[in-house]
């Protein structure tokens, strides 16, 4: 099996940081999820691969939207964090889910031609061979099926405080490949896609979630690179936010008297069908 997963992404969401990951990042408006659960042209019950499922937060949205027309036949989930992992079985029980270790480039327990549907949320930034990846999506699904990259980010061009928290976390990356980069995007130049997938579809989202100063805060030191930190720059890390959250530059409030505010997002959805 591939080993190549990136050095800040193998610690900051190793084990220890999991249940602080799955307790404060969000879930995916149900729109988006409802726009990729209907991706794959055929009305038969998918057979789903989830590719860096972490701790089952994407799973469980795809899970919750029960409708008709689109059955489950079998998810398989797949993760490289075994801390993720355990998380992902405590919190993601289901009948027709399993969930084994793997990488973008190596899905041993998918079959050739198995897949419907993969579906990748909040991840396939950290993927370190576009071309691999690409091959062995190919190789996992049938004619026709797809594949659904997913992330939310925080959208700093809505309020002040928000590009205020993104400036003050991002400065901590260290080099990492953040969504935010868009390098992800070189996948569909690679050989491998040119000659295994259609163009690429693209949709987005914009909302908002509820947020307090604790979830807004927790949030921050839940991203890899902060976990990462030594315990007194993390101690920084959420001192600063606290005043920038308390300053709250454009904050539109829920309840002031609660202190619920909005949280801005945006949700991007990219598509690639299998020629």
């Amino acid at each position: 099996m591939s080993t190549d997963v990136h050095t800040v992404a193998r610690v900051g969401f190793g084990t220890g940081t999991n249940e602080l990951y799955d307790r404060v990042r969000p879930s995916y408006p149900r729109d988006a999820v409802r726009y990729i659960k209907k991706i794959p042209e055929t009305t038969a019950p998918l057979n789903i691969v989830e590719i860096g499922a972490g701790t089952g937060l994407f799973t469980r949205a795809f899970l919750a939207i029960d409708d008709d027309e689109t059955r489950l036949a079998s998810l398989k989930a797949i993760e490289p964090s075994a801390g993720m992992r355990e998380v992902f079985e405590q919190k993601t029980a289901h009948d027709l889910v399993t969930i084994a270790d793997g990488t973008f480039d190596n899905v041993p327990s998918v079959e050739n031609g198995w897949a419907d549907l993969i579906i990748i949320a909040q991840a396939f930034h950290w993927c370190p061979d576009f071309g691999k990846a690409c091959t062995e999506f190919a190789r996992i699904l049938k004619p026709g099926g797809a594949v659904a990259f997913i992330w939310n980010l925080e959208d700093r061009g809505h309020a002040g405080w928000v590009a205020q928290l993104r400036d003050r976390i991002e400065r901590h990356e260290q080099d990492t490949p953040q969504f935010r980069l868009g390098l992800w995007r070189q996948a569909f130049a690679t050989q491998s896609y040119l000659e295994n997938f259609k163009a690429p579809e693209e949709k987005e989202w914009a909302y908002h979630l509820d947020a307090s100063e604790r979830i807004a805060t927790e949030r921050a030191l839940s991203k890899s690179y902060i976990a990462v930190l030594p315990p007194d720059e993390k101690t920084k890390v959420a001192q600063d936010v606290k005043a920038i959250i308390a300053k709250g530059d454009g904050r539109v409030w829920i309840n002031e008297s609660e202190g619920l505010f909005e949280y801005p997002y945006k949700t991007l959805v990219m598509v690639s069908r299998k020629k």
